[in-house]
């Protein structure tokens, strides 16, 4: 038996050995051989301590199917997107657990589709590993090596005007994990001073957790800006498939700030077009977006949601405050170092502190996520729902109430008893108050 519990709402993830272990790798391997039907996987791994034993188990799950393997080594999570999209191969998985902490370890899966890449979700996954018995094999696929990179490194640069990258004091920390890797081959075509924190790839991470929304993982790269008196700072996570901005005096930047910073990029480029963002996102974001004169398209929060968003809508970027930012022109997928290098093509065309660039953006006062530990999470949102009933509703996810100067968002965790409470005022004082006046409610 394996453990339901690894099949994600987006992926397959659990804590290694005790959730996720060789056997289930080796059987979801024969699974997604059989379902995707693809006759070549694409298979990557992260520098996660799991990820060999893992890769080894996974991939004779495939080849017993029949398919070959085509091992792409240690690569970012969209080497493998890449590498689906431009190769005979018609499928793919990525072994990591993104920013999870060490423990654990997962599997992203994919097919290709056309111009896109087609996600699979581990919910997906689970239908489909208890749907039929496997197909008998006459002959076990292969495992063959395929170096990814210069067609990779080509794809991303097509994307940008490195020309326009100025000679930027660049602070990077790749929190011992897969940027570590990618960076030093983007390097030499920047004219950018790098100055590298934490490159050695090491899947007990070391230096800080692989989550940079962590309270504590920034100080170290906000602490090397000011030192190094650098213009700007970039923190990836574990898979590098997030990324974050951090300004020239230290300060993080959220990831509807960053959203925006694409967008401005991207609308100049794409006039009218559409830019998806997910519902717990700053009004700012949708705001911004008209005067740029592109189409706000507002989804749920999640990933996926972010995707069928863009694909629906025929947008051109969908970003998310956990620091994802999908692009229409990589193949509909999330990909950290385009919009690192996007951001350095933006920021310097600005020609002005990102700081400055930031704070024009910084139109309101907005909270964390503020998650609460409740079982009875659907009484508690009808009681919400009734309690601030003179406010604007709706109920794309959870339920959303707009007032004139103040809104907020209380929404159901799937996985956990939670509720999540996002509050954005017009100023710091009406939020405080806010935020004690719904966290009293909650609780009581």
């Amino acid at each position: 038996m394996i453990n339901p519990i690894i099949f994600k709402s987006y992926d397959v993830r659990g804590v290694y050995p005790s959730e996720l272990n060789e056997e289930a790798a080796f059987k979801i391997g024969r699974a997604f051989a059989e379902y995707t039907r693809a006759k070549n996987v694409a298979v990557g791994r992260d520098m996660r301590l799991s990820s060999p034993a893992l890769f080894e188990s996974l991939t004779k799950g495939i080849v017993s199917q029949g398919a070959n393997v085509f091992d792409i080594g240690q690569v970012p999570t969209e080497g493998m997107y890449f590498a689906v999209q431009n190769s005979d191969c018609g499928a793919g998985i990525m072994i990591t657990a993104s920013h999870n902490p060490k423990e654990y370890n997962g599997f992203k899966l994919v097919k290709k589709g056309k111009g896109r890449v087609q996600f699979i979700s581990g919910k997906e996954m689970a239908k489909a590993f208890g749907a039929k018995n496997l197909a008998k094999v006459k002959e076990p696929g292969a495992i063959k090596k395929l170096d990814i990179w210069q067609g990779y490194l080509k794809h991303i640069f097509s994307l940008v005007d490195v020309s326009k990258i100025k000679p930027l004091k660049v602070v990077i920390d790749a929190g011992n994990g897969m940027a570590g890797k990618v960076i030093p081959k983007i390097a030499p075509k920047l004219a950018v001073k790098i100055i590298p924190l934490n490159f050695n790839l090491d899947g007990n991470f070391p230096a800080h957790p692989s989550n940079p929304l962590e309270k504590g993982v920034a100080d170290q790269i906000s602490k090397k800006i000011k030192e190094e008196k650098a213009d700007l700072g970039f923190i990836f996570d574990g898979d590098a498939d997030r990324v974050f901005l951090v300004d020239e005096k230290g300060d993080f930047k959220s990831g509807d700030i960053t959203i925006l910073l694409l967008s401005k990029y991207l609308l100049k480029k794409n006039p009218g077009k559409g830019i998806v963002y997910n519902l717990i996102c700053s009004k700012a974001v949708p705001e911004f977006i008209k005067k740029w004169g592109g189409k706000p398209i507002r989804t749920p929060v999640g990933f996926l949601n972010v995707l069928k968003g863009l694909l629906e809508k025929k947008g051109i970027m969908g970003g998310e405050i956990s620091g994802h930012y999908s692009f229409k022109d990589s193949y509909y997928s999330d990909s950290g170092f385009v919009a690192f290098l996007t951001l350095l093509e933006m920021i310097s065309e600005e020609n002005r502190k990102v700081s400055d660039i930031t704070n024009e953006l910084s139109v309101y006062s907005k909270s964390p996520e503020i998650n609460f530990r409740i079982d009875n999470k659907e009484e508690i949102i009808n009681k919400i729902k009734e309690k601030y009933s003179d406010g604007k509703q709706d109920y794309l996810d959870g339920v959303t109430v707009e007032y004139k100067d103040w809104w907020f968002n209380v929404r159901p965790s799937n996985t956990e008893p939670l509720l999540r409470l996002t509050i954005e005022a017009d100023n710091k004082k009406l939020l405080e108050e806010k935020k004690k006046e719904l966290a009293k409610f909650i609780e009581e």
